[in-house]
């Protein structure tokens, strides 16, 4: 069952092939977590995860669209206002999970793994984070498995320097999958920049559905007020 987020019902049909139409526009929609904000793209069409103090005017006045406009770097940064918090603009994919009856998973609780910096992380944007991990004790390969995206189960994953290439990292996408129940969605968001992750997770069988930035607004500055003072200072 999908997560009762509008968001969550566009990427599920998305990554099953009915994606928005590509008509240049846009729609709001609420966060899916308290002070986290995001604009989402797909081909054509963006999605503005924001609270109503962030109207449709402003957003107009801002260039939003769908063809690009919505990841205008001067708008995310009116969006978030000084001192707020922008996550890299990141590609976001999507998978099912591939959990059988009976089958033990690769990977197991590494709760030792939990002040890693991408456990870390992770924590800090989504809910329920699960650590988990090789049962080696000498591998320090780990995957977060969290309530995340739109409330969809997000993974996001980190494999050791000494352990890269020849296919590694695709294998640890594959089996963290392999801890997500047999036909659920999943979704992951990766740097472009992350050549070697985006490979993995395309090898594990993710798709790309579109991009994906986060935000914070800095505390207790409304986003109207916000933009306002920020676009008057562009040029």
């Amino acid at each position: 069952m999908l997560p009762d987020h509008p968001l969550a019902e566009l990427i599920a049909a998305a990554a099953a092939g009915r994606f928005p139409a590509a008509d240049g526009g846009w729609r709001r929609v609420p966060p899916w977590r308290p002070g986290l904000e995001a604009i989402i793209a797909f081909t054509g069409h963006a999605v503005f995860a924001v609270q109503p103090d962030i109207t449709g005017h402003l957003l107009a006045s801002l260039g939003a669209d769908g063809f690009g406009g919505a990841h205008d770097p001067r708008l995310i940064t009116a969006l978030a206002g000084p001192g707020g918090w922008i996550d890299s603009l990141d590609i976001l994919m999507a998978a099912r999970g591939t959990a059988r009856p009976g089958v033990t998973p690769a990977l197991a609780d590494r709760p030792d793994l939990a002040g890693h910096p991408r456990a870390e992380f992770a924590a800090g944007i989504r809910d329920h984070p699960r650590v988990v991990g090789y049962q080696d004790p000498h591998r320090s390969a780990l995957a977060v498995i969290s309530t995340g995206i739109a409330g969809l189960t997000e993974l996001s994953f980190e494999l050791e320097p000494g352990h890269r290439g020849a296919g590694g990292g695709a294998r640890l996408a594959s089996e963290v999958l392999s801890t997500v129940p047999s036909g659920q969605i999943a979704v992951a968001a990766v740097a472009p920049g992350n050549a070697a992750s985006v490979r993995a997770l395309l090898a594990a069988g993710f798709k790309p559905l579109g991009s994906l930035q986060l935000f914070r607004r800095a505390v207790h500055n409304p986003g109207t007020r916000v933009a306002a003072r920020t676009r008057a200072k562009m040029p």
